[in-house]
């Protein structure tokens, strides 16, 4: 097999492994809709509630049950707060309950279940975990924004990934690699980042040494061991060791679900609307 097959070959692993990763990232955050069955009357349904939504309107939260017999309340209130729980009948619109969830500054969050009855039965959704949906409200990030910096990301992810095997096979490339991999993640983590933060929450930067935000010191954790590999290859281009534990350590950021620890209100700081 010739270098530049393996090459190819090589780069398609790297492809395959980060679409894995990212996609797992995805659906491990807790922005990620819940979704499951649920039998009423012997009937099984599918739903999925979600857990994010733009604060330049009301969430709609909907169910599609197109058998009328079927009505259902949402229990509510703001999340972190001392608010008393209200509990309203869900709108019925052709096949569909829903409700409109009362929009919210961004970064805020609110708690809320789902009943649903038919006759004499009754049956809570996502009963199985018996917990509150908590969604987050977020302001509108322009897609010429949030496409370059989900971009710039994926590319990091990948560029990481087939450095570390670059240097595991002693290539050339190592260094060169390298170099791509901090860029991508510099612009889309440290640049385009934090534009995205703006215009989601409010803020360039909530992490280290400012607040807490996960998101954010998980790049700057990536960035930096990136940094620290150049360094280490700059005075030996062979080096294994430091490029492996970098991608090593930006893989282990991306198995930590997105935007655990990320912005939010505490309404119990704030006053009662």
């Amino acid at each position: 097999m010739n270098n530049t097959l393996k090459s190819i070959l090589w780069w398609v692993f790297a492809v395959v492994f980060t679409v894995t990763i990212a996609r797992y990232q995805k659906i491990t955050g807790p922005t990620y809709p819940v979704s499951g069955k649920a039998t009423l009357n012997n009937i099984e349904f599918k739903y999925s509630l979600i857990r994010s939504a733009e604060n330049e309107k009301d969430a709609e939260i909907a169910i599609n049950i197109p058998d009328t017999s079927v009505t259902g309340t949402i229990t509510y209130k703001r999340f972190k707060s001392d608010d008393a729980f209200c509990t309203v009948p869900l709108l019925r619109r052709n096949d569909t309950l829903y409700f409109m969830m009362p929009k919210q500054p961004a970064a805020g969050k609110m708690m809320y279940e789902i009943e649903l009855k038919r006759g004499n039965e009754k049956v809570k959704l996502n009963a199985k975990h018996n917990e509150f949906v908590v969604m987050r409200f977020k302001g509108v990030v322009p897609l010429y924004i949030l496409i370059p910096h989900i971009l710039m990301m994926f590319l990091g992810l990948l560029f990481s990934t087939r450095t570390a095997i670059e240097a595991l096979i002693s290539g050339a490339r190592t260094y060169k690699l390298a170099l791509w991999t901090l860029g991508f993640l510099i612009i889309g983590g440290l640049i385009l980042g934090p534009i995205v933060q703006k215009y989601a929450f409010g803020a360039y930067w909530t992490g280290w040494p400012f607040g807490h935000d996960l998101t954010d010191n998980k790049t700057l954790f990536m960035v930096l061991a990136w940094v620290f590999a150049i360094f280490k290859l700059r005075k030996d281009p062979t080096n294994k060791l430091w490029p492996v534990i970098a991608a090593v350590m930006v893989l282990v950021v991306y198995l930590i679900p997105h935007s655990v620890l990320g912005s939010e209100i505490d309404h119990t700081k704030t006053p009662k609307s």
